[in-house]
């Protein structure tokens, strides 16, 4: 099945299912040499991981990484490097109601037009499970990143129409809080929402918001692999992402460009990187599965009332924000690499 790679010279291939037996994944391109942090890359999959936070699903995996190749003595040999992440805490029995009811707002049906089969057991492929894997990518991409004193900060800035003010935000403080948002008194009533909404068995969006500081000048391959372009395919490549938009995004088009002209550009012109911090947005839709009734169809084209059984995350936005930086991370390194080819 295509789609499972992503990236150019730096390059990341994903598999398994959630609630298969294991899901990993393979990076290939990385250059020799990198002396690699394992607890750091652990350290980050563990903000991602089920169970990392009381706002999320109550699965509770441990996610440690096998690693499986590509090092030796701590650093990568140039070769591909193999990972394993092996899924201990499934309940397949709980999708068993799915087998044929395909979950309104979920990938279900498209899946199997597309196929003609599917694993309904949590989603199998199509579930954020997979993400996991990306995580581990991204962080072995950051720690090239940060030898060219390149940092990627993800954080949430709003669930449902709670937004946090920019004038106080502390990034530092991200992983302090449940939400992961660096605005104290925001965070805390978004934390009540999210409770509130997983009480009557639903579900909500938000949005996480990403700066890039340190990205050089000269980032992005004209024409079709513009640096927004690539960011906005990986951030609308993770599961529920609904939008993307960097610098003034939307508002633009209400400006004139006597306007527009004296603002930030978000860190990208023409498709290259300016020098400047590139910020950037994705939006969440609210997680597709859920307890409360909500009408569906079943395999034979009827309506049917369903309330979802299984573990899921009533707001999907907290455990997003590392695989945002992960996704971001692939690109900057993957362009980083491709740059020092652009020129003598």
């Amino acid at each position: 099945m295509a789609g499972n790679t992503f990236g150019h010279t730096f390059r990341l291939t994903t598999f398994g299912e959630s609630h298969g037996i294991a899901i990993g994944g393979v990076v290939d391109g990385c250059p020799a040499g990198l002396a690699l942090d394992l607890s750091a890359i652990q350290a980050e999959l563990d903000r991602r991981r089920p169970g990392s936070t009381q706002l999320g699903t109550s699965r509770n995996e441990a996610d440690r990484v096998e690693w499986l190749s590509g090092t030796f003595e701590g650093k990568t040999l140039g070769t591909p490097i193999g990972f394993l992440i092996r899924n201990a805490d499934a309940k397949s029995g709980d999708y068993d109601q799915l087998k044929d009811v395909y979950r309104p707002g979920h990938a279900d049906k498209t899946w199997e037009d597309k196929f003609g089969f599917r694993d309904h057991r949590g989603g199998g492929r199509s579930s954020a499970r997979t993400t996991a894997s990306a995580v581990i990518g991204g962080a072995i991409a950051r720690q090239v990143l940060v030898g060219s004193g390149i940092r990627v900060t993800a954080f949430v800035s709003a669930v449902g129409k709670l937004k946090a003010d920019p004038a106080k935000l502390d990034l530092a403080a991200v992983w302090n809080d449940p939400v992961r948002c660096p605005d104290p008194a925001t965070a805390k009533a978004m934390a009540a929402l999210i409770e509130e909404v997983r009480a009557q068995g639903d579900s909500v969006g938000g949005v996480v918001s990403c700066i890039v500081q340190g990205a050089p000048a000269g980032l992005g391959e004209p024409v079709f692999d513009k640096l927004e372009a690539d960011l906005a395919k990986a951030m609308l490549s993770i599961n529920a992402a609904k939008g993307f938009q960097i610098g003034s995004g939307s508002e633009a088009s209400t400006m004139r460009g006597s306007e527009h002209n004296k603002l930030p550009q978000g860190g990208i012109l023409g498709g290259i990187s300016n020098g400047e911090e590139i910020h950037f947005e994705v939006a969440f839709k609210p997680t597709a599965t859920i307890a409360k009734a909500q009408l569906a169809m079943d395999r034979g084209g009827n309506a049917v009332t369903l309330e979802a059984k299984g573990r899921h995350d009533p707001c999907v936005v907290p455990r997003a924000v590392p695989i945002v930086e992960a996704m971001a991370c692939l690109v900057l390194v993957d362009h980083l690499l491709r740059q020092r080819s652009a020129r003598l």
